[in-house]
């Protein structure tokens, strides 16, 4: 992205805009309200003490959540964009403060989470001096951003940010970051009214749609046998939820989910077949490579997904929409690219695409699904043995809420099981960490999910090791009073990864034995209400307990210590070798 400064036309004096003298930080903050902002997560520090000075004078317009470390803060703020739908905002000093996010701006990177991060940075003139609390954010984020900017005169900042905001979210979202000099926050300028960006001219967000290969696709999708559908979250960031239903239903064909993509078509509907990927749906992963057309919408063909790209799906003809072209033949070579944001590409191949059924290859997803609920669903779900699964405690939470939660899980065992079995009725019910797989995300999330999601039940589900990376943010949920529920399925080990060392490494459990403080104890020092339970008749009361307690409530669930999930598609494996045991 470039960072050339936007031409601007000359306008003669007697058409100049009125202008006000501000500080700098002032003028960040005006930024901020002028796009709509309503919550800030940050840390303050010396290098960001203008910004946060003025600050003083904006609340109650800007509500600012003072996190307990800036990687909770830059998490908070993606759980914020992912349950909204609006950009997340983040605050942190220069060096440390500023290196703290790069977890999370890869993270949403990888996720395309929209977030602008704003950053303090020391006085212009001891920039490249080593001076105290100096980094070079500029180039320690460049490849985990978007787009970023060292502003260092504060007659920059309003045009910067709103280039920050603009590219934030439009076309495929992503995080931007914008470093500001201490100096360029204590000048002051004779600011013009603020204006919010809607056109760069080195930037295309959207690519143009090109309607001989939306004919071409339609084609391949009426003349199919097997058809099978594949999306993703660019359904959800496209806010194509309504279009994508009605592609759906008009086809007939069965569809499947990534993870970042659930929710989009409901759970329960009768063509939704399931989850992809390493630890998704039997059916799904096994007839993929049996398809004849494969329609994959808003996803990027990730190895979770695809297994060995050698042996996937190599038989079927491949349609792929996508807003991002860069994504088109990078994995899986495409027969008919759709370019363009499928809020708008959808309609227009649901226009040509002939209303059909496909009820005997509807049958073979059914059929597998059968095998897979005598296989692995039934015993975790609704298990014989007297130790509690992490599958009931989903199952038990589904009934009580409806599907009707936002659930944040964290990343391991139990965010597989919160993804396959979590009823999703709505759009944006689950926020989790996708590609870059960071432990300790749900907790900070789960905070930020809540601001941005008020009217609805937050549900934050974790396992015994990522909740020990940020339950520091314990403190914050004091703080703010947040209503977050919590549940930590502690089976006492970094559970995938002993699952990995059981299978495949001869069960040499290297480390993986974990050791865990008194939860209850701790969050009593944060004054949160909290139990424990290990038996199952204690299980459906406190969980209900939990959801009806006012205000934020934490649930240890102590499950069986060495289950496996399953079904799984081996490292170095193609999807059809799927292992139900």
């Amino acid at each position: 992205m470039s960072t050339q400064t936007l031409a601007q036309p000359a306008a003669s004096p007697a058409a100049a805009p009125e202008t006000t003298p501000i500080t700098g930080a002032v003028a960040t903050l005006q930024a901020l309200v002028a796009e709509g902002v309503d919550t800030i997560f940050g840390y303050p520090g010396g290098a960001i003490i203008p910004i946060y000075d003025a600050l003083y004078d904006f609340q109650p317009e800007l509500n600012h959540v003072l996190v307990r470390h800036e990687q909770g803060g830059i998490h908070a703020a993606q759980g914020y964009a992912r349950s909204s739908g609006r950009v997340g905002v983040a605050l942190a000093t220069s060096g440390p403060g500023a290196t703290n996010l790069v977890t999370g701006l890869a993270d949403a990177m990888i996720d395309s989470t929209p977030l602008v991060c704003i950053t303090g940075q020391v006085f212009a003139h001891l920039l490249g001096t080593d001076a105290f609390q100096e980094t070079d954010i500029i180039n320690i984020t460049t490849p985990v951003t978007k787009w970023n900017y060292q502003v260092t005169r504060a007659e920059e900042i309003p045009e910067a940010l709103a280039k920050a905001f603009y590219i934030a979210r439009s076309g495929r979202p992503g995080p931007v970051l914008v470093d500001i000099t201490k100096n360029a926050q204590m000048q002051t300028f004779d600011a013009p009214a603020y204006e919010r960006c809607t056109h760069i001219r080195s930037y295309r967000p959207a690519p143009v749609v090109r309607k001989e290969y939306i004919e071409q696709a339609a084609a391949l999708i009426n003349s199919a046998k097997r058809p099978f559908i594949l999306w993703g979250q660019g359904v959800v960031l496209g806010k194509a939820e309504q279009e994508f239903k009605e592609f759906v239903e008009k086809s007939g064909i069965p569809a499947a989910w990534t993870i970042l993509g659930v929710g989009a078509l409901a759970t329960g509907h009768p063509l939704n077949v399931g989850m992809l990927g390493m630890h998704g749906n039997y059916g799904p992963n096994v007839l993929t490579n049996e398809c004849d057309v494969l329609i994959a919408i808003g996803m990027r063909f990730d190895d979770r997904v695809t297994g060995r790209l050698d042996k996937y799906a190599k038989q079927a003809q491949v349609v792929h929409l996508d807003i991002d072209p860069t994504e088109i033949d990078k994995n899986v070579k495409t027969t008919v690219p759709v370019w363009g944001d499928c809020k708008e590409t959808l309609p227009l191949l649901t226009a040509l695409i002939e209303r059909r059924e496909h009820p005997e290859w509807l049958a073979r997803f059914n059929d597998y699904n059968a095998q897979e609920v005598d296989a692995v669903i039934r015993e975790e779900l609704f298990p014989t043995s007297e130790e509690l699964t992490m599958g009931e405690v989903m199952q038990q939470l589904n009934e009580i809420t409806g599907g009707e939660a936002v659930i944040v899980s964290d990343v391991g065992q139990h965010q597989m099981i919160a993804c396959r079995y979590a009823l999703q009725n709505q759009s944006r019910s689950h926020v989790t960490s996708g590609g870059l797989g960071t432990m300790g995300f749900a907790l900070p999330a789960a905070i930020g999910a809540k601001f941005g999601a008020p009217h609805r039940p937050v549900v934050a589900v974790i396992g015994d090791g990522g909740v020990q990376m940020t339950i520091q943010e314990l403190g914050t949920i004091m703080q703010t009073g947040v209503d977050v529920k919590i549940i930590i399925l502690n089976n006492e080990f970094l559970g995938m990864v002993r699952q990995w060392q059981e299978l495949f490494h001869q069960r040499r459990y290297s480390f993986v034995d974990i050791q865990s403080p008194d939860y209850v104890a701790v969050a009593a020092g944060y004054r949160i209400a909290g139990q424990r339970v290990d038996a199952r008749a204690d299980l459906r009361p406190t969980l209900e307990k939990m959801l009806a307690h006012p205000g934020s409530f934490l649930l240890e669930v102590m499950v069986t210590k060495e289950n496996n999930i399953f079904p799984m598609v081996p490292q170095g494996c193609s999807v059809a070798e799927i292992r139900l045991r």
